[in-house]
């Protein structure tokens, strides 16, 4: 275990994000001091309008429909309804898109009946339109989602240069937002049908949910993720849902073969891991193809291992799926890229110049994009991270407890909730936070003195939990045998 004394040593001098380079052999991100962070924050701006209903949801929070209007049924696509949001900039291949995704679209359409929309032609997001405006534009205002007006459920069809990660961040502070982007028609033709054949049965995963947590020697942030938060939450829920069995994958038990093996024979119905994401420079090749691909035990180390490029053999890749059997699966990738990366450093910058371009293009990473198609039958949803990810996301000295966030999320999918509905908890950690972040910024405006491990920490767990999203349907569940 990682004693508080030993977090809080780390935590008064330098801090350490998640990541490798697979080109490299090194951290993605060297240390950064408690200063620097803390001058990043100090950097930060919160839009009066996203700051009005992160305040509102903050003090929704207590109440029990939380993102959802008060006598809507969250878990009812009829009351709650259920949407999808196209780009006009995609005109040319929407018809191929909802040809491919008819399957899906009129499944929606019998459950959420009058509560059903397509946003596309006119209704279509516009290049560079904020969500405020897409609101606005559709007879809705900031607050919580009114389903008789836009749907609670909405996915997003366009990769994040087409819609960018911005929206889709402001949109999740309301609404249950999720995103599809394939490189294929066929892609999107193979996701849609295995929704459907899940909700229909034909998928007969086990009650088992497998914590899979990767813990490298020497290396302080999967120290952290293996023992305070892979191990806690593994022993509370084992105690919460005692018809469900909860196997935790550590130390000797999370090599890249064994992941595959928990990928292709365990069938469990849900699945989290927690490790390093692989990140890759832009310009290199792999770059598109293996950025957030899941860096296992294989990796002695920064010690062991030095300044060598990380080969395949040492993490999972969407190459590595062929004998997946992941139909009617949910992950959850707590790693750095996980879900996807900007065009832009989105986590701040060093200075006032211009962010730090990351790629040529904002993309979807390829592994849960590939676990969605998997032509023998995707997985229904895949919760991770754009960009950068840090150990801050479950704990930090002297904050709230985060691993309970985690922990309620995975009762709720357990429970055969909705995905977008147990991301909720997230979305009300998000707004806590950046609320007390926006608080401590007015404060230091006014004069009051810089704590820059408080305010740090403030700042980059308002990052990491904006920064959570769903790459498939926000209205998929389970379907346990």
């Amino acid at each position: 275990m990682v004693s508080d004394n030993r977090l809080e040593d780390c935590l008064s001098t330098t801090w350490m994000f998640n990541g490798v380079a697979g080109d490299s052999g090194m951290y993605l991100w060297p240390k950064l001091s408690l200063e620097d962070l803390s001058g990043r924050a100090l950097r930060e701006t919160f839009h009066s309008g996203s700051l009005r209903e992160l305040e509102h949801r903050h003090l929704k929070a207590t109440e029990p429909h939380l993102g959802v209007r008060e006598g809507v049924d969250p878990t009812n696509l009829s009351e709650a309804g259920w949407g999808v949001i196209f780009a006009a900039s995609d005109a040319a291949a929407l018809p191929q898109w909802k040809d491919a995704l008819r399957p899906l679209l009129e499944w929606r359409q019998g459950q959420a009946g009058e509560r059903y929309r397509e946003f596309s032609g006119e209704d279509a997001y516009q290049n560079g339109e904020s969500k405020d405006s897409f609101l606005s534009r559709h007879g809705m205002g900031p607050g919580v989602a009114d389903p008789r007006r836009i749907p609670y459920y909405l996915l997003l069809v366009a990769d994040p240069e087409a819609i960018p990660y911005a929206f889709q961040f402001q949109l999740d502070v309301s609404y249950a937002v999720g995103r599809l982007h394939f490189d294929s028609d066929e892609e999107y033709g193979r996701y849609a049908q295995a929704v459907v054949r899940s909700e229909q049965g034909a998928f007969n995963r086990s009650k088992q949910l497998v914590l899979f947590g990767v813990r490298n020697p020497d290396d302080e942030a999967t120290a952290l993720s293996s023992e305070e938060l892979v191990l806690p939450v593994a022993e509370a829920l084992r105690t919460r849902l005692p018809d469900w069995t909860v196997r935790h994958c550590a130390n000797g038990h999370s090599t890249k073969a064994d992941l595959q093996a928990v990928l292709k024979d365990s069938n469990p119905a849900l699945v989290l891991t927690a490790g390093h994401g692989m990140g890759f420079r832009r310009g290199n090749p792999l770059q598109r193809l293996h950025q957030g691909a899941l860096l296992c035990s294989d990796w002695p180390g920064p010690l062991a291992w030095g300044e060598r490029p990380i080969p395949p053999s040492f993490y999972v890749s969407a190459d590595d799926l062929d004998k997946a059997r992941v139909g009617g699966l949910i992950l959850f990738l707590f790693a750095c890229f996980g879900a996807g990366t900007p065009r832009f450093e989105d986590y701040g910058q060093e200075s006032h110049d211009s962010p730090r371009q990351l790629a040529d293009q904002a993309f979807i990473s390829r592994l849960p994009q590939a676990l969605l198609c998997h032509p023998q039958g995707g997985a229904l949803a895949v919760i991770s991270h754009v960009e950068r990810s840090s150990s801050w996301s479950f704990r930090w000295p002297g904050a709230l407890d985060q691993q309970a966030v985690f922990e309620d999320t995975l009762l709720r999918l357990m429970k055969g909730q909705p995905v977008g509905w147990a991301m909720e908890y997230f979305s009300n950690r998000h707004a806590e936070i950046a609320i007390l972040l926006s608080e401590k910024l007015r404060e230091i405006s006014f004069g009051k003195r810089v704590d820059a491990p408080d305010l740090a920490g403030l700042w980059t767990v308002n990052n990491d939990m904006r920064s959570f999203v769903i790459i498939g349907d926000p209205a998929v569940r389970i379907q346990p045998s």
